[in-house]
């Protein structure tokens, strides 16, 4: 265990917003943009780096008094169950991020539900707990793949935090709605909703505050971000990344120059940013943003 003692809960003011903190625990090999490089069947023979990139990820967040929810692949979960209990012995949201990382507008709904089940049994097994959201892969729960929902409702799934409000080559939900809500589903079940966040300026919606949007954006950008969306929008941000984009030091893997861009650049400046965005906001896990909304519809 490499966590030092931690300090949660940092101090806020009662009418402080307080932002969603969340991770996707995933190796650099597991990423979309090298699926057409690197095959499934051949992920056990790259060198590991998800466990020291998460372990560091939990000192950064213990120093900084930090809780937040872990997406875990189940792929992860099977190869170091021992990873997955130290995140929730340190305090942290255990959540689902599939098991194979395939992208849901790839999958049928039996295939879906099938590495649905696998993942969250592999991830419970090994944590111990209840684990009640998920987020999809590439943020793959578009308009055309909604049905998702009404299975992650039907397996006992309490939230989603896969929908992306903006366009984009890989994914995007443009249509979508920007902010937490519930969306009723059929056979009277409901699920709560997290989307990614985004402002909206001129007509449309733009992305901050998680993944390649952080590292390759201005850090003053992130900040105004997040500022404009608590006093205008009076919503809390949902700040993501993945475990790898604190690893400048991983192996490389050829790709296409945007897929390349996209992925490596910014890695070596990403844990002093992530550092600097933690130390002046206060966060929690995405699960404490959900039962507050169930508290104040009662």
């Amino acid at each position: 265990m490499t966590t030092p003692p931690g300090t949660f809960p940092k101090q806020r003011s009662e009418d402080e917003i307080i932002d969603g903190l969340s991770v996707d625990v995933e190796d650099y090999f597991h990423v979309e943009a090298f699926a057409d490089r690197v095959s499934k069947q051949d992920w056990a023979s790259y060198p590991s780096r998800f466990a020291a990139n998460t372990r560091r990820i939990l000192d950064i967040f213990a120093v900084n008094g930090c809780r937040g929810t872990f997406f875990v692949l189940g792929w992860v979960a099977e190869r170091d169950p021992a990873l997955v209990r130290e995140i929730a012995e340190a305090g942290h949201e255990i959540a689902c991020h599939s098991h194979l990382h395939r992208r849901v507008t790839t999958l049928t709904a039996a295939e879906f539900r099938e590495d649905l089940r696998r993942a969250t049994h592999t991830i419970e097994d090994a944590a111990g707990v209840k684990v009640l959201g998920y987020r999809a892969p590439t943020f793959s729960i578009r308009r055309e793949s909604l049905w998702a929902l009404d299975i992650l409702a039907e397996e006992g799934f309490l939230y989603d935090s896969s929908f992306f409000p903006i366009r984009n080559g890989l994914y995007g939900f443009p249509g979508g709605p920007r902010f937490l809500h519930h969306r009723k589903l059929s056979g009277g079940r409901g699920i709560y909703e997290i989307p990614m966040s985004t402002l909206r300026l001129g007509g449309q919606n733009w992305p901050f505050g998680g993944g390649d949007y952080l590292r390759l954006f201005p850090m003053s950008y992130t900040k105004w971000a997040i500022e404009r969306t608590h006093r205008i929008e009076k919503q809390p941000a949902i700040v993501y990344f993945h475990a790898w984009e604190l690893d400048p030091k991983q192996p490389r893997i050829q790709a296409g120059w945007k897929s390349s861009f996209r992925h490596y650049t910014g890695l070596g400046t990403m844990e002093h940013s992530l550092k600097t965005l933690l130390t002046a906001g206060t966060f929690e896990p995405l699960i404490n943003l959900v039962t507050r909304a169930i508290a104040s519809t009662n």
